[in-house]
């Protein structure tokens, strides 16, 4: 069974020194390297904190990470990819045949023994049909290639893929899947309001605090205070409210010491 896992690929330079370097620029007649020169990692700090202090959010958009997430259902995908402005790169059912595949057993089902086994009879199942289609996609695909003319070999590797292409349709929500996600800070910032809030589903709530806890390792003071509503004020969950707020105060108080030691 997979778990989620987060790795911090990549990231702009140099975060919070560009970003305030950008927003600088905006009042001043220098130039955009001079102003890079001139600041020091104490004096973008404040001013990120200042900036976030009167709500001017645009040059936070200058700076992007980048992310590996391994381990999450294609139920995930369908979640994360509602924050469109973002980039993404996804393992493909067309391409990558899944055979044998590794699945994602939500904590609820894994609860209860007899549930558990009824999923992962589920998941058999859902494996046994795939390779049974597979099988008979690719025979059907690979008579027709040669018939048109190709050799063996080549029509068997095309005859593969197209198989793939139409027997992935038996594949559960809780298949497995992987991708490359890049956003900029400001599409981070209402990524985690809405999927570190306890109220977000499990997984894509698990995913986006690991990537909080990566962010803040390399930006602590452009991420002060990002995070569900009630990290830093009143729950904007209305009557929805999951009436817990001390509660992921204390969650990210942790996931922020956890950052500065790594720091």
């Amino acid at each position: 069974m997979a778990k989620a896992t987060v790795t911090l690929l990549s990231h702009t330079p140099e975060p919070e020194k560009l970003v305030a370097a950008a927003a600088k620029l905006c009042y001043s007649k220098s130039g955009v390297t001079d102003l890079m020169d001139h600041l020091t990692d104490e004096k973008a700090a404040d001013f990120v904190e200042m900036l976030a202090q009167i709500g001017h959010e645009s040059p936070v958009e200058h700076v992007t990470f980048t992310f590996g997430i391994e381990g999450v259902s294609r139920a995930l995908l369908a979640q994360i990819t509602r924050h469109r402005i973002a980039s993404y790169s996804v393992q493909s059912q067309r391409y990558v045949n899944k055979s044998d595949f590794s699945y994602i057993t939500p904590p609820e089902i894994a609860a209860i023994e007899e549930a558990e086994e009824i999923y992962q009879e589920a998941m058999a199942q859902c494996g046994k049909y795939y390779d049974q289609l597979v099988k008979l996609l690719t025979e059907k695909h690979t008579q027709r290639l040669m018939a048109e003319g190709k050799g063996e070999k080549e029509a068997k590797k095309a005859a593969s893929k197209l198989a793939n292409e139409d027997a992935r349709f038996v594949l559960p929500n809780g298949c497995d899947t992987k991708m490359v996600v890049t956003m900029n800070a400001r599409s981070l910032y209402n990524f985690f309001r809405l999927r570190c809030c306890n109220r977000a589903q499990w997984e894509i709530r698990d995913v986006a605090r690991q990537m909080y806890a990566l962010v803040y390792q390399v930006a602590p003071h452009l991420f002060a205070g990002a995070g569900p509503a009630c990290l830093c004020g009143g729950c904007d969950q209305g009557k929805m409210s999951c009436g817990r707020p001390e509660e992921v105060r204390q969650e990210f108080q942790r996931l922020r010491e956890e950052g500065e030691t790594h720091q």
